[in-house]
């Protein structure tokens, strides 16, 4: 078994430049939400905790009673109504516990929580309410506090329609509306939410297809990329067979509820459970990644013959034996022209040969890659021709994130993903908004450009300045490596404390992390939509809550 290292997120570019991974730009689809307005009246033994005044135009609302009390447990029930004039088709409650409050059962409901932040959504069987219907699912739970925060649909519980409190500086998993306009509806036609699918965290970190179900996400996303299958000796390869084609998931473990077989010919692994995610989710578009980080170094070589590079590709993402699974490519060259764990000098125009031989052989199938984020005078941005690579593209996923981390051990502390520039910024060049700008200015259409945005931070210990441009001993302490840490860690472990370049940090104790929170990633999506760009995508699945809060705010910032 041979795999890219064992890589906990994406390949990344030398320590202080992004990694990307692409998405899908006109076929966008993402299921629709519909407009909530949530708010809670007070029965016996029950908390009020909001009330849709007589001038709100509430569309539906959402009562939370606490009907039974036995010292050390409670009974609670949420019964949410449809009071508006159209059908609701699916429905998700949001509200946080104090600490110490806690759900420890449910029914009638699918009910998650990062931290202090509960989520439930409808079973499906109780998810369409016609107007004037009503569902109701119920739980038991320990500890004696109330329920706050509430959002119904992604809408406040007064029936405002602003967004939710997400209780201060920290973010704890919920989603806060960062004061956008979430109209309770997927991205608008032609909007792409990819997110990234590590294929070796089905490993360590036991994250499989089936938890794109489970947490909603998948109700969210337009596209996924598989990552990584390598580039060697001049064409593309599996990465990891027994992970992609061979594991044998449980009927528990899988998205249909059924085992996989050991029948001859029979289709397991990674690859059965995402053709089962598309038969459930058929609007959903997959793409094979190839490359990243470790597996870059192959391209040099391939694109010494770029047409046989692109049919060794076609017939490894059209094999039989996955028939249907995937809709294309993705091309994740770490870098062209330019130096990442090895170095390319094949020139400036080499990306956009490989864009258009790829396109002559894949046809109509989606063509997409992931490109460096580097605006930084003479940085790699200005290596390689991307407006003409643009061409044969559905979409290039700009990898906006690590442009700054532990790497420089003794700092100074700044955000891996800032927005914009600031007093202090470090690198100049080193924001998506000088990314974006650069890419423009090459000739490439903002429609073709995704922002990218990652579902973790990266942090330094030994920092006593709470602000950025602080000093440091190191990086500091993460799961699964030093300096590195998901998003569905931090948000309880390290709540944001201030915000700086449109992006979140967080300083406890003597560490000082970075990272976006629901709020940024709403407000870094709208901006994305306000630049004219194709969508958003995401590195990667399992750094996301319990609840998909961040999968839901890149859907959110965009329209939906």
């Amino acid at each position: 078994m041979h795999r890219s290292t064992a890589r906990t997120r994406a390949p990344r570019g030398p320590p202080h430049i992004p990694t990307g991974r692409p998405k899908e730009p006109s076929l966008s689809r993402v299921r629709r939400r519909i407009t909530a307005v949530l708010a809670v009246f007070a029965l016996p033994l029950a908390w009020i905790v909001a009330v849709a005044g007589p001038s709100q135009a509430a569309t539906a609302t959402a009562t939370y009673a606490r009907t039974t009390d036995w010292g050390t447990g409670f009974e609670g029930r949420w019964t949410v109504s449809n009071t508006g004039t159209e059908t609701m088709n699916g429905w998700t409650l949001e509200w946080d516990f104090p600490a110490g409050t806690a759900v420890s059962s449910s029914w009638d409901a699918r009910v998650s929580n990062s931290g202090t932040h509960w989520t439930a959504r409808d079973a499906g069987w109780n998810g369409t309410l016609a107007p004037g219907q009503t569902a109701s699912f119920g739980f038991n739970g320990s500890g004696g506090g109330a329920p706050a925060n509430c959002l119904l649909n992604g809408q406040p519980c007064d029936g405002s329609g602003g967004g939710g409190d997400d209780g201060g500086g920290g973010d704890d998993g919920g989603d806060d509306g960062g004061g956008g306009d979430d109209g309770g509806s997927a991205p608008p036609d032609g909007q792409v939410n990819l997110g990234y699918f590590a294929e070796w965290g089905v490993y360590g970190r036991d994250y499989h297809v089936k938890d794109i179900v489970d947490s909603g996400t998948a109700d969210e996303i337009t596209h996924i990329n598989y990552a990584f299958g390598n580039v060697t000796n001049g064409e593309c390869a599996i990465g990891d067979s027994y992970a992609a084609y061979d594991r044998a998931y449980s009927a528990a473990e899988s998205v249909s509820g059924v085992a996989d077989t050991w029948d001859t010919g029979a289709l397991r692994g990674n690859f059965n459970q995402l053709r089962q995610l598309k038969e459930r989710y058929p609007d959903i578009q997959i793409l094979w990644s190839f490359g990243g980080w470790t597996w870059s170094g192959g391209f040099t070589e391939a694109m010494r013959d770029p047409q046989r590079f692109a049919q060794s590709c076609y017939d490894l993402v059209n094999d039989p034996r996955w028939a249907g699974v995937f809709d294309g490519i993705d091309l994740d060259w770490e870098y062209p022209n330019g130096c990442g764990l090895s170095c390319d000098s094949s020139g400036p125009r080499v990306f956009g040969d490989m864009m258009r031989a790829f396109r002559g052989v894949f046809g109509d199938q989606l063509v997409t890659a992931a490109i460096t984020a580097d605006a930084s005078p003479g940085g790699r941005i200005s290596a390689t021709d991307y407006a003409y690579g643009a061409q044969y593209a559905d979409w290039l996923n700009v990898m906006t994130y690590d442009f700054f981390g532990a790497w420089a051990g003794t700092g100074p502390t700044a955000p891996h993903s800032p927005l914009t520039s600031y007093n202090g910024l470090p690198t100049q060049g080193f924001t998506s908004e000088a990314a974006i700008s650069a890419l423009r200015a090459q000739g490439v259409p903002p429609e073709k450009l995704l922002l990218g945005i990652g579902f973790y931070g990266r942090g330094w210990t030994g920092v006593s300045q709470s602000a950025p441009g602080g000093s440091a001993t190191g990086p500091a302490p993460g799961t699964y490596e030093q300096g590195i840490e998901d998003y569905k860690v931090l948000a309880t472990r390290c709540p944001a404390t201030g915000t700086v370049a449109g992006t979140a940090y967080a300083h406890c104790g003597n560490q000082w992390w970075s990272y976006d929170t629901p709020a940024t990633v709403v407000a870094k999506m709208q901006w994305a939509r306000q630049q004219g760009l194709g969508g958003g995508f995401f590195w990667e699945f399992s750094g996301d809550s319990s609840n998909g809060a961040l999968a839901h705010a890149i859907t959110q910032g965009l329209g939906g």
